[in-house]
């Protein structure tokens, strides 16, 4: 069975660019009898705003989604992710750099700069708590997303060897949402191109622990005049629920769906059935971004 996900990080209220995530996956997994689940990422907790995630829940709610298991929030799968670092075993290593240290010394790569492998072979500087990182293989990985295309990464060179755990101890998201992935079942996932150029990270670790690897299909992000992606630090709008009509034909709009203009003001429950009826993945922009001009 098709199971898919939304994954909003609690940082702050849904804003039209979550809505457009959350659209999009929950007619993928329903239009094919699948499942939609729904997963707090959590695990920054410096940056989760307290009463985000009920509020996400609430929004959620308001608009007419459905959720087919318990929400699951990272901040309580710490002993998942450990036991899956445990499991890389001698391809983690740890890494006492600081960051003017490696801008310093790095390039700049797809994500970022890259690792120069500074303390690949050196043991951690005392008194100070490291990060760890995995060590990356010097070839292709490649994956056909259903919107984007064929992709392909070389992580050694276009990426660098990435952090699975954090100095302050928390895991990185690479490793999380693989881990989470895999143990909800998630086949399909359905997100944002702002996540594209993370996927060949995560289809590596995928490997590495045995992982099955899911199907992707990679969104247009919505972005401002300035190209800004919307978010909490762009000063986004959260959702207005008691729009929400309206804010879902918009989003069907952006996602290439054309529902007809007589539905901008219809009722919740007619859109949700025509876009039920007339969902097509074929139909998204095969872009990363879109501006938004409405």
């Amino acid at each position: 069975m098709l199971r898919g996900r939304f994954a909003p990080s609690p940082t702050g209220p849904l804003h039209f660019g979550s809505l457009i995530a959350a659209v999009a996956s929950f007619l993928e997994a329903k239009t094919q009898a699948g499942e939609w689940l729904v997963r707090m990422e959590d695990l920054d907790k410096p940056r989760v705003q307290a009463g985000a995630a009920d509020g996400i829940l609430r929004t959620l709610e308001t608009f007419g989604f459905e959720w087919d298991a318990e929400v699951v929030y990272q901040s309580q799968r710490g002993e998942l992710y450990q036991a899956a670092f445990d499991q890389l075993g001698e391809l983690i290593y740890p890494c006492s750099c600081s960051r003017r240290e490696i801008t310093d010394s790095a390039v700049h790569g797809i994500d970022g700069f890259i690792y120069p492998k500074t303390c690949l072979n050196k043991p951690p500087k005392k008194h100070i708590a490291p990060a760890w990182r995995i060590k990356t293989a010097d070839k292709l990985i490649y994956f056909n997303d259903a919107i984007q295309g064929e992709i392909s990464q070389n992580l050694s060179t276009d990426v660098g060897e990435f952090v699975l755990k954090r100095a302050d101890g928390i895991f990185a998201y690479q490793l999380a949402v693989v881990v989470d992935d895999f143990i909800q079942g998630i086949s399909h996932i359905v997100r944002g191109a702002d996540l594209l150029d993370s996927t060949t990270r995560q289809n590596y670790l995928q490997m590495q622990l045995g992982y099955c690897i899911p199907q992707y299909a990679h969104l247009p992000v919505a972005v401002n005049a300035a190209g800004e992606k919307l978010s909490k630090q762009t000063l986004a709008e959260p959702l207005n629920s008691t729009n929400a009509n309206a804010l879902l034909f918009r989003a069907l709009h952006f996602l290439g769906q054309n529902p007809p203009i007589v539905l901008e003001h219809a009722p919740l429950k007619e859109l949700w059935r025509w876009a039920f009826t007339h969902w097509s993945l074929t139909n998204i922009p095969a872009q990363r971004a879109i501006i938004l001009t409405y």
